[in-house]
């Protein structure tokens, strides 16, 4: 037999060695599968509350009268003065240019209260008073928001001659209004009266001791 030389004998040696170690293998880099990350979703905010509706406006109450108040003290001796004090207030928007006529505001010169004692009738026992046409002295001017007061006696023009209760109402109209300068002293036929509401008022008249 031939003798092996040393170039055969290195490739057998390599060659056993990749037999027993089943060859050389790629070492593949390892590759991990990684889960997709959770998407972030938009954090939902409440609606805010719809705001509570405005209510609308009431509109403004537009006065078309004169306002009348009357007072007297609640208690009075027999025999002596029973003032009535009588005030008119204009809440109207534009001034009013008001007749005193049957009113305090010329005095007692007619029966302008109805009274009555304990529920009967107290008759009117003052002047009654015949007229001419007004003239703008007979007027009173009351501007926007303003008023007018006067006091009378009526024991002066009724009977308060005996003790008892006594309510006193005032008869609630004026002869003759006017909204304007121009239309003051006008005749008696244009007159222009007003309705206005006095409520009455009550006084004890009582004997002294």
């Amino acid at each position: 037999m031939r003798p092996m030389t040393r170039g055969c004998a290195g490739w057998i040696a390599l060659g056993l060695l990749v037999s027993a170690t089943g060859g050389c293998k790629r070492q593949e880099p390892e590759v991990r599968a990684t889960e997709p990350k959770a998407t972030q979703q938009p954090v939902e905010q409440a609606a805010p509350a719809p705001a509570a509706p405005t209510p609308p406006e009431e509109p403004a109450v537009v006065k078309t009268t004169l306002e009348c108040a009357i007072s007297v003290a609640p208690n009075l001796p027999l025999g002596g003065p029973v003032e009535l004090r009588f005030t008119l207030s204009n809440p109207m928007k534009g001034p009013a240019f008001v007749l005193n006529w049957r009113t305090p505001l010329e005095g007692m010169k007619g029966r302008d209260f109805e009274i009555t004692r304990d529920g009967a009738e107290v008759p009117y026992q003052g002047p009654m008073v015949k007229r001419a046409a007004p003239t703008a002295e007979n007027y009173v001017m009351l501007s926007p928001g303003g008023s007018v007061d006067a006091t009378v006696d009526l024991s002066k023009a009724y009977d308060l001659s005996k003790p008892g209760t006594y309510r006193i109402a005032f008869r609630g109209e004026l002869i003759d209004v006017a909204p304007d300068l121009s239309q003051v002293g006008r005749p008696m036929d244009k007159f222009q009266p007003m309705t206005v509401q006095c409520p009455a008022v009550d006084t004890v008249l009582f004997k002294q001791r």
